[in-house]
């Protein structure tokens, strides 16, 4: 129940920040649930959250401004292309209203608990504030779709800058989806069956109650994916005029981006030798070995003597190719092939193994999963699992496996395609729109648990 209650809360948010960060807010807030049990811990994590909540989402509506940045911005982050949408405005006044209302109870619920039963000594106090993903716009171009301009199309755009929609604009956005789909998408008969569903879903009059932008542009995604079972297909909306030609990398957006990798130290979270010797590392997310290839080494070097080693993915976000083959070159001895869906194999496809130094190659390996666990994450744990190399613990991920560029529909809409499909060398489909399933099921507060049981064993089996 309180699960629910907190994926009620984070409808507050713009659409974006939900789409963006919601999944792994959820995880965060589980893991909390999980480690902070008793009455008094509760109402504590409770109050935490909505002070949270109280200061995060107006500031996430003030300060929020457009960006939309495709296919080698998405290498920046998450090893595939991706499109942002941030948009200015303020929260609705229904959300703002319920929001207000329902903290408001819930404080007054908690502050009349905690002068019933008393006090008690805090220790161990964690405040969740951060939702996990880097919290800045990344350097890169999308492709664009050039669209003609008339008076009457113009003034149709200047009016959508408001997200207002009328029945031609619609139209006019599904006509263009619908041939960008046909032209671009690298699986023909799966194109030609997401533009069959989004026609019957105009026939039948299921579009005709968005006239908002954003919620329209939500409303076509979600039926393209449906229908292609393609998590890297979107139709996004921007409030502010999109650029014709977006600006491309710079020296100053590469440098953002150093700075706030190496401010989290990369994104690893956690490097450490369990108890039996068992090495753990939590990543959230695989960056760029441009800017953290000696972090990486330097993490991986000091579980050089474990005699088993956990990799914690289950709220990483994705990441960059290089970085996935780069830690995965020290589980082997000799260079293996890491299949991407998203290119076809070059050079960098395989590993540089044997690492000099490394005695890791022959250990027991195991990587946790969860819902969440997304796209360049995904690649690690597929290939290692396809190699036979890692014993997967957890759930099934969330499954984005392809990626392509972005078409400009208009001044305020834009599509969001995969145009190409590696070969596969397994042999087994990838895991878009499916995931990657674990070989041991169980729920990801236990994972854990449960692969240092695995480690433990298999080392004394040895």
């Amino acid at each position: 129940m309180s699960e629910k209650i907190y994926a009620w809360l984070l409808r507050l948010y713009p659409l974006h920040f939900r789409e963006k960060y919601g999944d792994e807010a959820l995880q965060l807030f589980r893991d909390r649930v999980r480690d902070e049990t008793g009455f008094f811990r509760t109402v504590r994590l409770w109050l935490d959250l909505l002070a949270d909540f109280a200061i995060s989402v107006p500031r996430e509506y003030r300060s929020t401004r457009h960006a939309l940045i495709g296919a080698v911005a998405q290498q920046r982050l998450d090893g595939a292309p991706c499109f942002y949408v941030l948009e200015d405005g303020s929260p609705r006044p229904g959300a703002l209203f319920f929001g207000g209302v329902l903290s408001l109870a819930i404080l007054t619920a908690a502050s009349g608990l905690i002068l019933h039963a008393g006090s008690e000594r805090t220790t161990n106090r964690t405040t969740l504030r951060n939702f996990g993903s880097p919290r800045f716009s990344p350097p890169g171009s999308v492709t664009t779709q050039p669209t003609a301009q008339n008076p009457a199309v113009a003034a149709s755009q200047q009016e959508n800058g408001s997200g207002k929609l009328d029945a031609a604009e619609r139209q006019r956005v599904i006509d263009r989806a619908l041939a960008n789909l046909k032209r671009y998408y690298f699986d023909r008969d799966v194109a030609q069956k997401t533009v069959d569903a989004l026609l019957a879903h105009e026939k039948n009059g299921d579009d005709d109650a968005a006239t908002q932008g954003e919620e329209f542009a939500g409303l076509l995604t979600a039926q393209m994916r449906a229908a292609s079972h393609d998590m890297h297909l979107s139709i996004d909306y921007s409030a502010d005029p999109l650029p014709n030609e977006p600006p491309g990398e710079t020296a100053e957006s590469l440098e953002r981006y150093r700075k706030a990798m190496l401010q989290r130290n990369c994104m690893f979270r956690k490097v450490e030798i369990l108890p039996h010797n068992v090495g753990y590392l939590k990543l959230d997310f695989f960056p760029d070995t441009s800017v953290c290839e000696s972090t990486a080494k330097t993490a991986m070097a000091s579980l050089n003597d474990a005699d088993a080693v956990i990799f914690d993915l289950r709220a990483s976000t994705g990441g960059f190719e290089s970085m996935v083959t780069l830690i995965g070159g020290y589980l082997f001895d000799h260079p293996e092939y890491m299949y991407s869906p998203r290119a076809a194999p070059t050079e960098n496809s395989w590993t540089r193994s044997p690492v000099a130094g490394n005695r890791l190659a022959d250990k027991p390996a195991f990587v946790l999963t969860s819902s969440t666990t997304w796209s360049g994450a995904e690649q690690f744990s597929y290939d290692l699992k396809m190699l036979k190399r890692a014993t997967l613990v957890g759930e099934t991920t969330r499954g984005g496996a392809h990626a392509g560029a972005f078409h400009r529909i208009d001044d305020h809409f834009g599509i969001g395609i995969p145009e190409e499909k590696a070969i596969n060398p397994f042999g087994k489909a990838d895991w878009e729109g499916v995931g990657v399933e674990p070989d041991v099921k169980v729920r990801a507060g236990d994972a854990l648990e449960m692969a240092v049981k695995l480690a433990e064993s298999r080392v004394r089996a040895k």
